[in-house]
């Protein structure tokens, strides 16, 4: 049940997320299905390579395409007018959704499938953060993994508790999710960043 749950969750969060993106730099209605259908599946594509997990698996989630088909078509329907202004935070928001859905996600099922502590890090990170960074690249963007505030960390520090078996029950995997979801939001406000060092 947490399983579907959390891929529902994280699907429906990168499809919007992508379309989102996709209108702001004017595609069209295709070119906002490709993106967003890319940025929904893209993260559980890459734990399925990084883990061992056949990569056809994806194509046998037909209710989860029709899921991410409709949120795709309503937002892009959806008048623009009405949310315009706020597209940038809600933007954010359903990112931070996705990333923490499928970071939880990876790192569960890198976990059953016998991988260790390590293992369990690199596949709730990239899982989380696999989608967003497609969906960028994609859109001839900067990665939300490279920009300043802090993002795949959250991730990772996912990662890292279900590894250690800190995270059991669906109650503490949702207080995970809303966790990292607040941490990556409270990042973006307040521009909480790493230290850097620059070459220049």
């Amino acid at each position: 049940m947490t399983w579907d749950v959390l891929n529902i969750i994280g699907t429906l969060a990168f499809a919007i997320s992508g379309a989102i993106v996709a209108m702001d730099e004017d595609f069209d209605i295709f070119g906002v299905m490709i993106l967003g259908f890319t940025t929904a599946f893209g993260g559980g594509t890459i734990r399925n390579l990084l883990i061992g997990i056949p990569v056809e698996d994806i194509w046998a989630q037909g209710n989860l395409f029709i899921l991410a088909f409709v949120a795709i078509l309503v937002v892009f329907l959806f008048p623009t007018h009405w949310w315009i202004r706020y597209w940038n935070r809600w933007g954010i928001f359903f990112d931070a959704i996705g990333l923490a859905a499928f970071a939880i996600q990876g790192a569960l099922m890198a976990v059953y499938s016998g991988a260790s502590l390590a293992g369990a890090i690199v596949a709730a990170t990239l899982t989380g953060a696999g989608g967003g960074m497609i969906r960028d690249v994609f859109a001839g963007r900067k990665p939300m993994i490279f920009r300043n505030e802090i993002y795949a960390l959250w991730a990772a520090l996912g990662g890292l508790l279900i590894g250690l078996g800190l995270i059991e029950g669906a109650w503490m995997t949702g207080g995970l999710l809303v966790a990292i979801v607040l941490l990556r939001m409270l990042s973006v406000q307040f521009g909480w960043q790493l230290p850097r060092r620059s070459l220049s």
